[in-house]
């Protein structure tokens, strides 16, 4: 298949999520022989922050405006399918021009559904209506569970399926670097992720002043009080996530509030790290257990306590076993690999029903 895809971006992971989650689909995508052409709206941030502007398993194309556009249409309509995804400036508008060209079938991708959810709940149309949900011919949610039922019921997602983060797992794995900090965190810095930050990282590294710890990501506010034993790094690249995540005896994952109150909503970033084999201790939410095995595949904790009871030793666990574990469940389960075959699925399902219901009007 030829697959369009409008998405944030795919040239810089600077502050987002969303460049690793694509790179990964879209190498997939391009192993099991399929063409894809990746649409990225050309903004300043991310064109100051570029990893690369061509790649070999995908077309990028970068594009100025709406008006750009129209210059391709008769290319996306050449399409076999066509992706918009989540916080694509001006997504709104490029929904109704990708709805009025000859393209079927049209999906939204929704790396975001905990925060499209509480935006539509608000009335915030920043790159989705509510109307404009039931005329996609296919919604794949980040999110699971309750998140695909409120779709369906409440906005009248025609199909909603789950197309949950993946994992590069040629790319993310273990490396033999050793360690060099006993708890870690890879993430950008958001308000509601500080709380549990400061409770599951912060705090500890106070109480445990002989150990090492680190928190890697942009824009964190100069006036946070870090401990002397917590490292700052304000960036790693993606081509140095897997030394990052090799190098912690632990890795934290902090979760935010929406999708801790929508629950059955992992983060790419704990997908990546249980790749890499680290032991992850991550906040408790609903639905976890769907993804990896508490106490084997990973480690929940909610209080500060409970972090430095496992650093400390008072509650045995063997970090490298559950490393492991956590590794030969996304190699069965959540590989890129896995997350393209089942891309294929749903737009299979989607054309289907489209000739399916062409024909009966037909009729």
């Amino acid at each position: 298949m030829k697959i369009a895809i409008f998405g944030l971006s795919l040239s810089s992971s600077w502050g987002n999520g969303h460049a690793t989650t694509y790179r990964a689909l879209c190498r997939a995508l391009h192993a099991r022989g399929h063409e894809v052409v990746f649409l990225e709206r050309d903004v300043p941030w991310y064109a100051a922050h570029r990893d690369f502007t061509s790649c070999d398993y995908c077309d990028l194309r970068l594009y100025s405006s709406l008006g750009d556009v129209d210059a391709l249409r008769g290319e996306i309509e050449a399409a076999d399918a066509v992706v918009l995804g989540s916080y694509v400036p001006e997504g709104v508008a490029l929904a109704e021009k990708l709805l009025a060209f000859d393209v079927s079938p049209l999906a939204f991708y929704d790396i975001d559904t905990p925060v499209t959810l509480g935006k539509l709940s608000r009335g915030d149309h920043e790159y989705l209506t509510p109307d404009l949900v039931p005329r996609f011919d296919l919604y794949m949610s980040f999110s699971g569970g309750p998140a695909l039922d409120t779709l369906t019921h409440e906005y009248g997602a025609v199909r909603a399926r789950p197309l949950y983060c993946g994992v590069d797992v040629d790319h993310y794995r273990p490396l033999d670097v050793g360690k060099r900090w006993d708890l870690g965190y890879l993430g950008t810095y958001s308000p509601d992720r500080q709380p549990p930050l400061e409770a599951l990282l912060i705090e500890p590294a106070r109480r445990l002043p002989h150990m090492r710890f680190v928190v890697a990501g942009p824009q964190y506010p100069d006036d946070i009080a870090w401990p002397e034993n917590v490292e700052r790094i304000d960036h790693v690249g993606p081509a140095d996530h897997p030394a990052f995540y090799s190098e912690l005896r632990f890795a934290l994952n902090v979760t935010r509030a929406e999708m801790v109150a929508l629950g059955y909503s992992p983060s790419v970033r704990m997908f990546e790290a249980a790749s890499c084999a680290a032991a992850i201790i991550s906040d408790p939410w609903n639905g976890i257990e769907t993804f990896f095995e508490p106490d084997r595949e990973i480690l929940l904790a909610s209080t500060p306590e409970d972090v430095t009871s496992l650093l400390a030793g008072a509650r045995v666990v063997d970090a490298a076993a559950v490393g492991a574990a956590g590794r030969r469940r996304i190699l069965g389960d959540h590989s890129s690999a896995r997350r393209a075959e089942q891309l294929e699925d749903w737009l299979a399902e989607a054309r289907s029903r489209l000739s399916l219901t062409q024909a009966r009007s037909a009729v």
